[in-house]
């Protein structure tokens, strides 16, 4: 193992091969050190200067010594090294120091001064901790979104005795210390045709054609060679080929993790590694509980963005631990695990329990990213969650700044697909108006239209937006580009009219033009009503057949004037008696029977969907009475008379002058 020195004084001892990093600065001129940086590091570490700059050492033993070229060295960065103690109280050799020790140290560290003033107080560094080193000074000391280190950091010595170190002598570090050097290195915007990178990767490659490198040496390469040169890099193929020769019970759980993170970076060439990852997919069911929160939300990521639908054991096996996990999850990582839970239809009580708690514990400081995300999953799970809806409304009522207007959009729209109202509904709706109002114009087409439209969904009728939204200018960037506006905009405006019509008479504004509206609500791909159950269907209606007397005496499906379609309707006349369904003529009053299937109803509840709530609310409002035949009541009857018995009191026990 190669021991780079950090201290003048040890360099020359016979025990060690390699020059100290510093020594190998100490015998180079400072111009020199400093152009071989700027050459290696080349084109961002020059983008970062103003003007040439002298490189100035400071180190715990440096201040005895004088520069090269005569002038004194002053301190660089005094208040960050203001706590390092004098260089005698770190006599001992650093083999002293257990390894594990120096990395725990390594990984509290926050910033790259720490991680360089810890260092320089070092005798010798090994040249895999060096490594490790190098990639902590870059983890912490990227700047906000930029990739680049500060100036100050690139002009430290250290980091650049660090630099000259892995560069000029990259043949003799171990395995593990150039993969992580170079792992280290693809986190910064460095130009890959530097010489530092090149002799690096060029190294790396010479090993893995005579196969040197163990399976973590592989993994870590094929990623950084994925950010430095994309998936078309011919050497990850390579790669790919010896990591598919080596026994799988051999890899770690953060190498089975990284060979997932490899493969979703690869997508195009998902196919042909099909047979390898359904190894891969097999053998992980045996490493779940090995898994930390992160690398569980990156292998959730990973199988969502491979398409892997057929490693659905997989997924719930996750599932279950991550119920353990959620309270340790950062709000990226969780944001992550919902999205892929909403990718694969995944859902249990353990898990809904959990999230519950966890967001009803820390509604006001999660991400907005992460709440919108969980508004999400409970949408498309149809998951009529209260705790989870009432903590999300408390926390947009409180800071409703710091939501976009899609993230606003994600958050609303729940509520009304899933057909809630919370107990500050008041002060919710009241904010959310007050933004329309002030940022109207903030909010793409689309994304205002559902959220106006998922209002009225639960009677908060958005009647101050919707002189707006039939205007001929909105429906003009509504429509945009498009030749035509889709069907399910189309739906919901013309959803919104008919609202407009019978639930908000006092509204005497600007109608949708009919070429705008739709002649049923009931499509095959985007309707705003749901299907009938075909089983519970044929259930019903052959009980009606059996308490009618003929299958004449009631019509199926039938598409209303008021673009609803009916499951099952029967005319009455004025004297009550059941007309068949072809009499127009007559017909005193019509009953509409719903037949709610399971998929009308929010998960494991009796709690109707929103737009299900407001069909049979508008079929009222048009005259029709509405009889519900809900699943859950089916399901208790055990023989055909009882259903008969059931429909006869579900049709006429409020209506004692019917006949049949």
């Amino acid at each position: 193992m190669a021991l780079i020195t950090l201290r003048r004084n040890l360099c020359h001892l016979s025990d060690f091969r390699l020059h100290g990093a510093l020594n190998t600065v100490k015998n180079q001129p400072v111009n020199h050190v400093h152009k071989v940086v700027k050459e290696h590091l080349c084109p961002w570490f020059c983008s970062l200067q103003a003007e040439p700059f002298r490189v100035r050492f400071h180190h715990a033993c440096c201040k005895k010594f004088h520069s090269e070229n005569g002038n004194d060295l002053h301190p660089f960065g005094e208040s960050v090294y203001s706590q390092v103690h004098d260089w005698d109280s770190f006599e001992q050799n650093f083999k002293n120091m257990d390894e594990q020790m120096f990395y725990t140290r390594l990984n509290n560290f926050t910033s790259s001064e720490e991680v360089l003033s810890f260092i320089s107080t070092l005798q010798t560094l090994p040249d895999t901790m060096a490594a490790g080193a190098l990639q902590r000074i870059c983890e912490v000391g990227i700047k906000d979104d930029d990739q680049r280190l500060s100036k100050e950091i690139l002009e430290n010595p250290i980091f650049q005795a660090l630099c000259v170190q892995f560069e000029q002598e990259p043949s003799n570090l171990s395995n593990t210390s150039l993969v992580t050097a170079l792992q280290a290195l693809t986190l910064l915007s460095v130009d890959p045709q530097s010489s530092l990178l090149l002799n690096l990767v060029t190294e790396c490659q010479h090993r893995l054609k005579r196969g040197g490198l163990e399976v973590h040496s592989l993994c870590v390469l094929a990623e950084s060679l994925l950010k430095l040169q994309g998936p078309g890099c011919e050497t990850l193929d390579l790669i790919i080929h010896q990591l598919q020769g080596e026994k799988l019970e051999e890899f770690t759980p953060e190498d089975i993790v990284a060979l997932y993170r490899i493969l979703q970076m690869c997508t195009e060439k998902v196919d042909q590694h099909q047979t390898f990852l359904n190894k891969i997919n097999i053998f992980s069911l045996s490493i779940v509980s090995n898994l930390n929160p992160k690398l569980i939300s990156q292998m959730l990521m990973a199988l969502v963005v491979l398409d892997q639908t057929q490693a659905l054991p997989l997924v719930i096996k996750l599932g279950k631990y991550v119920v353990r996990h959620i309270p340790h999850f950062t709000n990226q990582e969780l944001g992550k695990v919902l999205e892929a839970f909403i990718y694969f239809g995944h859902h249990d009580r353990f898990f809904i329990t959990a999230l519950e708690q966890h967001v009803a514990s820390l509604y006001l400081t999660l991400d907005p990213e992460v709440v919108s995300r969980v508004m999400e999953y409970c949408s498309r799970k149809h998951i009529l969650s209260k705790p989870i809806l009432n903590a999300v409304a408390e926390t947009f009522v409180c800071h409703s700044e710091k939501f976009s207007p899609s993230q606003i959009s994600e958050l609303i729209e729940p509520f009304g697909k899933l057909n809630y109202l919370p107990p500050n509904a008041s002060a919710l709706f009241k904010k959310l108006e007050d933004l329309l109002f002030t940022h109207f114009n903030s909010f793409p087409p689309k994304t205002l239209l559902k959220l106006l439209h998922s209002c009225s969904l639960i009677e908060c009728h958005p009647v101050n937006f919707m002189a707006r939204i039939f205007s001929p200018y909105f429906l003009q960037q509504l429509q945009g580009e498009e030749s035509y506006l889709d069907r399910l905009s189309l739906a919901q405006l013309t959803q919104l009219l008919l609202t407009s019509i019978l639930e908000c008479p006092f509204y005497k504004g600007p109608k949708l033009l009919p070429k705008y509206q739709v002649q049923s609500f009931l499509t095959p791909c985007c309707s705003l009503e749901t299907p009938v159950d075909f089983q519970l269907y044929k259930s019903v209606m052959m009980g009606l057949i059996d308490l009618l007397g003929a299958r004449l005496y009631f019509a199926s499906k039938v598409l209303t004037p008021y673009y609803y379609t009916i499951d099952v309707e029967i005319k009455l006349d004025e004297e009550g008696f059941v007309l068949p369904f072809t009499f127009d003529e007559d017909v005193h009053k019509r009953v509409a029977l719903c037949i709610d299937g399971p998929k009308r109803f929010c998960l494991n509840s009796k709690h109707l969907l929103g737009k299900e709530a407001i069909k049979q609310r508008h079929l009222r409002l048009l005259g029709y009475q509405v009889v519900q035949i809900p699943y859950y009541e089916i399901e208790m009857i055990k023989s055909r008379l009882e259903l008969v018995e059931y429909l006869q009191r579900k049709l006429f026990s409020q209506n004692a002058g019917v006949h049949w």
